[in-house]
């Protein structure tokens, strides 16, 4: 991430750039593009110089004969179909050469940097060094900012203050540069609810255990609504299963679904074990969870940006596993957690250990991503050339969409699958009662009055400016969602999400985790409710687990096998909200709670000025192409996977 620049830090004049002083430029140096963003904070002060960084030189690949190869073995009747490469193959026939490595490196280390290498897949290259000169590397200057952090409150990041530059001679090899910045990424999750205990009597309820088990009536009336239900207290695996129509042939049994994470759990293995009894599932074999921690280099200080922005504890992975768990319960998991100071980089780095694998194999073929990064917050090419590197391996990369309209470069990229949120009401026999896209317009109630606080939680989505539409959208994202202005040009571009699941923290997930203790000593297990994006796409990945059972290649890349399913029964089709529905089922009821006043969840504001997003029929830019339809679903993709149908 790059702020922009400041009075006293780059002056221009006459086409010479005038960097701060202390900083020594190369006689000819070339900016490496996306390197700056448009967000600017207020100077706090300057970085020590002694302060010791860990960058990535990120290397150019063959971007053109990856991506043509990526198409082929996704794109079902293709004579590639399914033929994946390794990760080894990839590498040397599409990856940076060692060639490029090697002069990247010798070029840091002259300029004192240490411990220059090339990553596993040679996607990049290493070093570290102190600020002073990774200044005088890249020609900018590194400072502290106040920003906004994703939770709304004033935070403290440090960012370069332009675009990085590297010697001209260099610049065709490189792709981007990571590690100056220390904005964390974005967890999806809307926020861990803690669980009510037992409901003191059916007069005074907090939640609900399914859709409308309890409502409550108010005046006067908001937007026409007199009474909603209450929010759920998480819906149990068995609720998610039979709303999803997960089978119990199909458990996902001889795949592995890899798990990518910023921090590690707490008794993870302890933790699945008392989801599983608490859930009425087979209890986890020994072997079926396993966690790899990946070092990104770096020194993080007292504490991690993300855990001090949380507000909570961090219990993200523990939902992750959970969801993939309830909805795959044979599956394998593998998570891998990225470990640095820079948030951004460790989880790139967890998702490439996927990837280069042993060298032989890729660690698995599915990957959720519970997380997000900002678009300008690292290069989107280096995203970019991750998500083509996987498709080719047969890998399918899995991003939440996140919890606030608009897109980030983690779930825009054409080459990821992007999983939205939806509202998800089950009824008492676990029936679906209602499902709509998530986005909440919150109202809150004070002395007889109501005030429209706008949107309070919601998917998100909507169409790039700058990607064009993928060959797999052509003739099912309607123009109305994949055409946009930009200037004088209309133009059609990629529109996110790809597939949707539950979201809405008014209809989430049950989720328990183990705060305190060890593995061979864990402390006690509690519950809550959770949700968000996070939650919808490990419910994905779980899904594409069971549809994956058994069948003799993986289905990797799956966005071309989604799209040729749209408007199938494979997907239930996710409607906008009518007048016709019942009140209850259009809005939910949020009690007063640590002194905040009671308010009202409105279900599918459609504010597409503001979110550039709508529900509708067919594919939209809340749900992609719908929520999965259980049986119909894994046999649709087995179908559309077979090149003789």
């Amino acid at each position: 991430m790059a702020v922009a620049s400041l009075a006293g830090c780059v002056l221009a004049a006459a086409g010479v750039v005038l960097v701060a002083p202390g900083i020594a430029r190369a006689a000819s140096t070339t900016p490496v593009p996306g390197s700056a963003a448009p967000a600017a904070g207020a100077l706090v002060g300057a970085v020590p110089a002694s302060q010791q960084l860990t960058v990535q030189v990120w290397l150019t690949p063959d971007l053109a004969g990856a991506t043509a190869f990526a198409d082929s073995v996704a794109r079902p009747g293709s004579s590639a179909f399914h033929r994946y490469l390794s990760p080894d193959a990839y590498t040397a026939q599409f990856g940076p050469s060692a060639a490029q490595a090697a002069a990247v490196t010798a070029w840091l280390t002259a300029e004192g940097l240490a411990q220059g290498h090339a990553d596993g897949g040679r996607d990049y290259v290493s070093a570290t060094g102190p600020v002073s000169r990774i200044q005088s590397a890249f020609g900018v200057q590194i400072d502290r900012y106040r920003v906004t952090g994703a939770n709304g409150k004033p935070t403290v990041i440090q960012s370069n203050d332009h675009a990085v530059s590297v010697p001209a001679s260099l610049a065709p090899d490189v792709l981007g540069v990571t590690g100056l910045d220390s904005a964390p990424p974005v967890t999806s999750g809307a926020g861990p609810v803690p669980t009510p205990g037992p409901l003191e009597s059916k007069a005074t309820p907090a939640c609900s255990h399914y859709w409308a088990q309890y409502t409550k009536s108010f005046r006067p009336a908001y937007r026409g609504l007199t009474k909603g239900s209450l929010p759920v207290c998480g819906y149990s695996a068995d609720q998610i299963r039979a709303a999803y129509g997960a089978t119990t042939t199909a458990t996902g049994k001889g795949q592995t679904v890899a798990l990518t994470e910023e921090a590690a759990p707490t008794a993870m293995p302890a933790t699945l074990k008392d989801y599983a009894k608490g859930n009425h599932l087979p209890a986890p074999g020994s072997a079926q969870f396993r966690e790899l921690k990946v070092a990104t280099g770096g020194t993080c200080g007292a504490s991690s940006p993300g855990a001090a922005q949380s507000g909570f504890y961090p219990d993200e992975a523990q939902m992750d596993s959970e969801a993939v768990y309830a909805m795959a319960p044979g599956a394998d998991q593998l998570m891998v957690v990225g470990e640095g100071c820079n948030e951004d980089q460790a989880l790139l780095d967890a998702a490439l250990a996927v990837l280069t694998g042993n060298g032989a194999h890729p660690s698995a073929s599915i990957v959720s991503n519970s997380w997000q990064i900002p678009l300008g917050e690292v290069p989107a090419q280096t995203v970019h050339a991750i998500d083509v590197r996987a498709a080719a391996e047969g890998v399918g990369m899995y991003f939440a969409a996140g919890d606030a309209p608009g897109l980030n470069v983690t779930d825009s990229d054409p080459y990821a699958v992007a999983v939205g949120g939806t509202t998800l009401g089950i009824g008492v026999k676990d029936n679906r009662v209602f499902e709509t896209g998530w986005s909440d317009d919150y109202a809150s109630l004070d002395a007889g009055t109501w005030t429209d606080i706008g949107l309070g939680g919601g998917t998100g989505g909507g169409t790039s400016g700058v990607l064009g539409q993928p060959a797999y959208q052509k003739g099912v994202v309607p123009a109305s969602m994949s055409r946009v202005r930009i200037g004088k040009r209309t133009v059609t571009d990629r529109a996110v999400p790809d597939i949707a699941a539950d979201g809405d923290s008014d209809s989430g997930l049950l989720t328990g985790y183990i705060a305190s203790g060890t593995d061979a000593h864990p402390g006690p297990y509690q519950t809550e409710e959770n949700a968000g994006t996070s939650l919808a796409t490990p419910l994905i990945a779980g899904l594409v687990a069971d549809a994956q059972q058994g069948q003799q290649s993986a289905f990797g890349f799956i966005n071309p096998l989604l799209y040729r399913l749209a408007g199938t029964p494979a997907f239930h089709d996710i409607l906008p909200v009518t007048a016709s529905m019942p009140q209850q089922d259009r809005d939910a009821w949020e009690p007063a709670s640590g002194g905040a006043s009671p308010g009202v969840d409105v279900f599918d504001s459609q504010e597409r000025a503001y979110t550039q997003q709508v529900t509708a029929k067919g594919y939209d830019t809340m749900t992609g192409v719908g929520t999965p339809n259980g049986a119909a679903f894994i046999t649709g993709l087995r179908r559309a996977a077979d090149c003789s149908q």
